[in-house]
């Protein structure tokens, strides 16, 4: 469990008592109600990281609305959206295992996040992950009931594959993009889970081959 939880819960669970203890048990029961909510929405459940070569797992629970090609940066990238609603699993997990390369932090609305708009106007934090010659950006997009997102990581780090990031308090999306190269594994409509479904197989590196004065040489193209 996220101990976000328990900065909601604990402060509910006394006000229920203390209105129940003024005036009846089931004035507070409201309160109690609320609180035993927020312990189940800031669940953090283990989850199975695949193990498969070049697999890219699913940076958060929900259902895909939208697989896409996009332009970023004069580069054509595929673009796989998951929004999250106010029932699933908010907690965010790394795509991929690499280095944090780069994160950078914007604000914006809070427009609803199933709109195509919101991937560009809303608040939201956009992470790079580069590992085993392949870079991924995933963005971290607030809703319309979202108001805070958590990033627990900065540029530099080590991330495993699945490993916890952060998270995004209530509805929310996240988006994944990836080299258009990429196998696609899902389509739009499936539920999916962070850190345990496959979104897409990434090709491996190319090797480049060089000569050296002392022979010869392989390593990954960059």
């Amino acid at each position: 469990m996220v101990r976000d939880a328990y900065y909601y819960a604990i402060p509910l669970v006394a006000a229920g008592a203390l209105v129940g203890w003024l005036t009846a048990p089931w004035w507070g029961l409201p309160a109690l109600l609320l609180a035993v909510f927020f312990l189940w929405f800031f669940r953090d459940p283990e989850r199975v990281v695949p193990g498969e070569a070049g697999a890219l797992v699913s940076p958060a629970d929900g259902k895909v609305t939208d697989v896409s090609p996009v332009m970023v940066d004069g580069v054509e990238r595929v673009r796989i959206s998951i929004f999250l609603n106010v029932f699933n699993v908010h907690v965010n997990r790394s795509p991929i295992a690499g280095t944090i390369r780069d994160v950078q932090y914007h604000k914006g609305k809070f427009v609803n996040a199933m709109s195509a708009a919101s991937a560009e106007q809303n608040e939201q934090n956009v992470v790079t992950v580069e590992g085993d010659g392949q870079t991924v950006v995933f963005k971290q997009i607030a809703g319309l009931l979202a108001r805070r997102i958590v990033f627990n990581k900065q540029a530099g780090d080590r991330v495993e594959q699945g490993e916890r990031v952060g998270l995004i308090k209530f509805g929310s999306r996240v988006d994944v993009l990836l080299d258009r190269s990429a196998n696609l594994r899902v389509k739009v409509g499936d539920h999916v889970q962070g850190g345990a479904s496959v979104l897409a197989f990434l090709q491996a590196a190319p090797q480049v081959v060089s000569a050296g004065s002392s022979g010869m040489k392989i390593q990954g193209a960059r």
